[in-house]
């Protein structure tokens, strides 16, 4: 289906070259003289090359239509990533670079949602948050304020992130699985 390239946005698959790719990162840029264009970063889906490419916003480009399916993830088996259909009970291998660095947030029996163009996984969503125990915490300072700093904490999965200084050792929070951000602490 072509569209705009004004309309291109990061999640989408879109058709370039002969190849697929989706895109990581889109930024439309207006400079002082001239018309408006927009700058693509995209990878491509069968070797994971990383491009950048500029279209003027006037510009179609070729968008594929995905299918979102629910799937649970069961285990990791080397760089692969087994996932069981919910529906048919039939496992599925996908690569684990589909994830990228959000891989060190899967669980087990945790829903995920498979994008998929012609029934090859394209790209995989986890929940928008999960919950994780801190096991390191930086102590907390004398005189620190709660509302403006924050400390370097060490979450269960290896991840680093920052947490208010009121956070201690042992504590179960909830982390956003985009940007390993703190959120709140786990309700019980």
């Amino acid at each position: 289906m072509k569209q705009q390239a004004n309309l291109i946005r990061a999640g989408q698959v879109i058709e370039h070259e002969g190849r697929r790719w989706t895109v990581l990162k889109q930024q439309i840029i207006t400079p002082g003289k001239g018309g408006a264009f927009i700058q693509v970063e995209m990878r491509d889906l069968k070797t994971g090359n990383k491009t950048n490419e500029r279209w003027r916003t006037a510009d179609t480009v070729e968008r594929l239509m995905t299918d979102n399916k629910d799937y649970i993830y069961s285990y990791t088996d080397g760089d692969n990533l087994v996932l069981m259909d919910k529906e048919t009970y039939e496992q599925t291998m996908i690569p684990a670079e589909l994830l990228g660095d959000a891989v060190a947030f899967l669980q087990d029996n945790m829903q995920v949602e498979l994008d998929l163009v012609e029934g090859e996984a394209v790209g995989i969503h986890l929940p928008s948050s999960v919950i994780l125990e801190i096991v390191e915490a930086d102590p907390v300072v004398k005189g620190q304020t709660a509302a403006s700093s924050y400390k370097p904490a060490i979450l269960s999965n290896g991840v680093k992130t920052m947490v208010p200084p009121f956070i201690e050792t042992g504590e179960r929070i909830v982390v956003r699985t985009d940007d390993a951000s703190y959120v709140e602490r786990a309700k019980s």
